[in-house]
C-alpha cells in the first residue's frame, strides 16, 4: 500500500521535502542533545527506591533465617530473597538461586556453562560442530550478542502479535538437533511490548526438541512492569510444563533491574530441579557467595509480591504519560501518512516502530545529526542485519517529559523526511 508521499505529485513532493527539510534545520539550529537509545529507568524512577537506602546501617540484624548477611556462604542466595523471586516469578523458592544484578550475567554464564561443559551430560556445544540459537526478531540485542560471543549461529524468528512465529519454531527445533536454545522475552517483549499468548506458551512446553540439550532462555524482565490499570497476563511457562508432562526444558530468568536500582539490583534463575542441581554446580565454581547486603536490602523494602506491585504502580505513574505521549506524537506526525506503523503496549521499556523499506539506518542518522540519539538500526535483529532495514527501538523512559517531547518531534521530522526522500528517489 503506497502512503502519502508516493501518491503526491513530483510537484507537490518536492514542496513537501523543502518544507520538511526548513523544519530540519530549524530543529538542527536548537543544538539539542538528546537521549533515546538504551531502555533506562528515569531519574524519577530511581528516587522511588531511595528508600531502600535507609534500611541497612550499623545496627541492622545481618542475619536471614539463621544465616549469615555479613560473611561467605548461602550460595542459592538469602531464603528470603529466594521466597520473593519465587512470588514474582510464580515458581517454588527450592528451584531459584538469587544471584548476582544482572539476568543477562545469569544467561551469558549458562550459555558459557553450555558451550564448555555441556547440559545434562551432553557433550559441550563446543565439541558438536555447528551449534543454532533461535532469535525472535526483532528482539533484544544483547541476548543476540551472547550467543553470537561464543560463536553459535543465531537464526532470526519472525516475531508475530502473539509471540514468535511459532510454526517455524516447531519445525526448527523439532527437527534440527544443532538448535540448542531460543532466547524469549515473554511479557511486554523487548521491543515489541507484546506478551506471549497462552497458545504459544503451551506450545513451548509441548515442544519435542531433536536435541536433549536444547533449553528456552525465558528472560521474564518485565513480569511486573505494566503500566495500565488492567495488567496482561502470561501463563506461566512450568503450569504449562507440567501440563504437558515435560521437565528438563526452560531456564526462566529475571531481577529487580528496572524494579529498584539497574546498578544494583538481585537476579534470580529457576529451572527444573535436576537443571537446578547442574547450575548450582555450575555457578559454585563461579561464586563464592552473591551480594547478599543487596538481597537483604531489597527484601526490606519490598517485602512481598504485594509491595513489588505496590512499588510498580509509582513507576507505572511516572512511565505511563511518556508511553502515552510516544502515541501521541507519532499518531499526530505520522498517523495519516501511511509511511510508518508502531506497537502500543501496556507494559515493558520500548516501542517497535517500522518505516518504509530502506528507510530506519537514515531516520536514525538524520535523528542524530538534529540532535538525538537512538538505538541504532538493525539492532533490534541478530548481528544488527535487518532484512528490510525498517524497524527501529524506541526507549521513552529515560528522558523526562519535555525532553522527550522534543526528541519525538526530532524523530517524527526525520521519518517524514526520509520516506519523501525514499518516495523521491523511486521516481528517479
Amino acid at each position: 500500500m503506497s502512503n502519502a508521499y508516493e501518491l503526491m505529485s513530483d510537484t507537490d513532493l518536492d514542496a513537501a521535502i523543502a518544507a520538511i527539510e526548513s523544519d530540519a534545520e530549524h530543529l538542527k539550529a536548537l543544538g539539542l542533545k538528546l537521549d533515546m537509545a538504551r531502555g533506562k529507568p528515569s531519574p524519577e524512577q530511581t528516587a522511588l527506591s531511595r528508600p531502600m537506602l535507609d534500611l541497612i546501617n550499623s545496627t541492622t540484624t545481618l542475619t536471614d533465617g539463621g544465616l549469615p548477611v555479613d560473611n561467605y556462604g548461602v550460595p542459592d542466595g538469602l531464603p528470603s530473597a529466594r521466597a520473593l523471586a519465587a512470588q514474582i516469578l510464580g515458581v517454588d523458592p527450592a528451584n531459584v538461586v538469587v544471584n548476582g544484578s544482572s539476568s543477562l550475567n545469569l544467561m551469558h554464564d549458562l550459555v558459557c556453562h553450555a558451550y564448555t561443559h555441556g547440559i545434562g551430560g551432553n557433550k559441550p556445544w563446543c565439541q558438536q560442530g555447528r551449534v543454532k540459537f533461535l532469535c525472535p526478531s526483532p528482539g533484544y540485542d544483547r541476548h543476540f550478542k551472547v550467543s553470537a560471543h561464543y560463536g553459535l549461529e543465531n537464526v532470526p524468528v519472525p516475531m508475530l502479535d502473539d509471540g514468535p512465529d511459532m510454526d517455524m519454531v516447531v519445525r526448527l527445533v523439532e527437527s534440527d538437533p544443532a538448535v540448542k536454545g531460543i532466547w524469549c522475552v515473554p511479557k511486554y517483549a523487548n521491543p515489541t511490548g507484546i506478551t506471549y499468548s497462552d497458545d504459544v506458551v503451551r506450545t513451548f512446553a509441548n515442544l519435542h526438541p531433536a536435541a536433549p540439550d536444547f533449553r528456552i532462555f525465558w528472560d521474564n524482565a518485565y513480569a511486573v512492569h505494566g503500566f495500565t490499570e488492567k495488567d496482561t497476563p502470561l501463563l506461566n511457562i512450568f503450569d504449562a510444563l507440567a501440563e504437558a508432562g515435560g521437565d528438563d526444558l526452560v531456564y526462566e530468568f529475571g531481577s529487580t533491574a528496572k524494579v529498584t536500582f539497574p546498578s544494583s539490583g538481585m537476579a534470580y534463575v529457576t529451572a527444573s530441579a535436576a537443571d537446578m542441581a547442574e547450575i548450582r554446580g555450575a555457578f559454585s565454581v563461579m561464586r563464592v557467595s552473591p551480594e547478599k547486603f543487596s538481597q537483604l536490602a531489597h527484601v526490606l523494602f519490598l517485602k512481598d509480591l504485594d509491595g513489588v506491585k505496590a512499588h510498580m504502580r509509582a513507576h507505572a505513574a511516572v512511565v505511563g504519560p511518556r508511553f502515552a505521549l510516544v502515541e501521541q506524537k507519532l499518531t499526530e506526525g505520522l498517523g495519516e501518512l501511511g509511511c510508518a506503523t508502531w506497537t502500543h503496549p501496556t507494559g515493558g521499556y520500548f516501542v517497535s516502530f517500522d518505516g518504509p523499506e530502506g528507510s530506519a539506518k537514515a531516520i536514525v542518522k538524520l535523528a542524530a545529526d538534529l540532535g538525538v540519539k537512538m538505538t541504532p538500526a538493525g539492532a533490534t535483529w541478530p548481528s544488527g542485519k535487518d532484512p528490510h532495514d525498517t524497524n527501529i527501538r524506541i526507549a521513552p523512559t529515560y528522558p523526562s517529559l519535555d525532553e522527550l517531547s522534543r526528541a519525538l518531534d526530532v524523530f517524527v521530522v526525520a521519518v517524514r523526511l526520509v520516506s519523501a526522500r525514499l518516495a523521491k528517489a523511486a521516481r528517479a
